[in-house]
């Protein structure tokens, strides 16, 4: 028997009988948690995933729709992988697809880097421990420079821009400007720029990762380009003022029970605001926000951790699943393990670990919830383009100067004036010719540099 075709009182046919299912919540659910167990590979390799699942493989929404949500989730300041998955999640599903997407994606690189940095706070003196540490360095140094030459690629588009990335390396470096100033700063020129000189200033955005164009696509998908939005799509300031409102009390309720508890001149309430300022001003991604946390945390007046220190958390977070910004937990938990107060050190140490990773992921919703449905009206603003092109190429000087800081304190722990580590500098130019040249994973040159280290200690004991 043929399928019914109904017919709409306007003499239309409504083919609303013949478009794909919707996708099942539950069916969802299982695949954002598997993604958060397999997200692997940085930005890149998780983006890559979500594609060749979400559009080649399952078909939950169009090549077209997805590049829209892609786009709009590098506007962003923080974690775009993270912000995709809401982006989707909330497309399928709603609000509550949005939340259990951006949770999941999430959650297991919680609970694997809260063993991991205990681990290496409570054994990290050890030797066996020690030596993998010390293999894990000077990969993390070349994986810096290679986001130097990958980030540059991208957001030097013109004389410009080399121009604004060498004024904000100036202004770290040697002259310790803050973090957020130089991206409002960049973003001043950028707009002013892409008003006076469009040619220099305008750059397009490109993707982090190339997808396969011959990849066959299911033949209908459940979110195409063509049919009518959702509903729950659409702008609607109502919605707007809803969501501000239930993010502010979720960000101003623990804020007050922390500084009710332990008082609001605590480590952890200065933890709760800092880590909010980084995530709404740090554009450019881990790296970018990981250089903003260097400067600020390893000086007067926080000086919750050392360089060194901050190199040995970026190693951990790459060999964990999940956004490689997750870094800030690590730098959240040594916090609190390096300053107790009057609480145990390892309590310390897993609430200023959870405190910093729930203000680092919470505006990540608000962003999505309140501006996906604005896309189309923030989608080719010629300002908007040049404040980011500004922000972006300032990115690149201050990842430059992340450079320095981890290439010290691995490569030449007793200064410049001094004799380089010869171990640590082969390592990091072995390690940047494989991941740079030969694309090896990430995973696996992390993992392939904690095995020399261990069989140095090992040959040397």
């Amino acid at each position: 028997m043929p399928d019914q075709i109904d017919v709409r009182a306007d003499g239309e046919v409504d083919d609303a009988a013949h478009r794909p299912a919707a996708v099942p919540f539950a069916e969802a659910l299982r695949f954002w948690i598997k993604l958060g167990f397999i997200s692997f590979g940085g930005p890149a390799g998780q983006i890559a995933i979500m594609h060749r699942e979400c559009v080649e493989r399952k078909g939950w929404l169009s090549n077209e729709r997805f590049l829209h949500a892609l786009n709009y989730c590098m506007l962003l300041p923080g974690p775009e992988a993270q912000q995709l998955a809401i982006y989707i999640g909330w497309l399928m599903h709603r609000t509550w697809g949005g939340i259990v997407a951006g949770v999941f994606f999430v959650l297991p690189s919680v609970f694997i880097l809260l063993g991991l940095s205990y681990i290496y706070v409570a054994y990290g003196s050890m030797p066996v421990i020690a030596g993998v540490l010390e293999g894990f360095k000077p990969i993390v140094v070349a994986i810096v420079v290679e986001a130097i030459f990958k980030i540059g690629g991208k957001a030097l588009g013109g004389s410009a821009h080399f121009v604004i990335a060498a004024a904000a390396f100036i202004f770290i470096y040697f002259l310790g400007v803050p973090f957020p100033l130089i991206v409002i700063g960049a973003a001043i020129v950028g707009v002013v720029g892409a008003r006076l000189a469009p040619q220099r200033f305008l750059i397009k955005k490109k993707p982090p990762i190339a997808f396969d164009e011959s990849a066959q696509a299911p033949r209908r998908t459940v979110i195409d380009d063509d049919g009518p939005a959702p509903a729950h799509t659409r702008p609607n300031s109502r919605r707007v003022v809803v969501v501000l409102a239930v993010g502010l009390l979720l960000w101003f309720v623990p804020l007050v029970a922390l500084g009710s508890w332990l008082g609001f001149g605590s480590l952890h309430v200065r933890e709760y605001t800092f880590f909010t300022q980084a995530a709404l001003v740090t554009f450019g991604g881990a790296y970018a926000v990981l250089a903003y946390a260097t400067q600020a945390l390893t000086a007067a007046p926080y000086n919750w951790l050392t360089p060194g220190q901050a190199v040995d958390g970026l190693a951990l977070a790459e060999t964990t699943p999940g956004p490689l910004i997750m870094v800030l937990q690590f730098i959240g938990f040594i916090a609190g393990w390096n300053n107790p107060g009057t609480m145990d050190p390892a309590a310390a140490a897993v609430l200023g670990a959870l405190v910093t990773t729930y203000v680092t992921f919470l505006p990540c919703f608000a962003f999505i919830f309140v501006g996906a449905p604005y896309i189309e009206v923030l989608r080719g603003n010629k300002f908007l383009n040049g404040a980011l092109s500004g922000v972006t190429a300032a990115v690149v000087g201050v990842i430059l100067n992340l450079v320095l800081v981890f290439g010290t304190a691995v490569i030449f722990p007793a200064g410049f004036a001094a004799s380089p580590d010869v171990f640590a500098l082969l390592l990091a130019a072995v390690a940047f010719v494989a991941l740079y040249k030969l694309k090896v994973n990430v995973l696996t040159v992390i993992l392939a540099g904690g095995a020399i280290g261990l069989l140095r200690v090992l040959l040397t004991a």
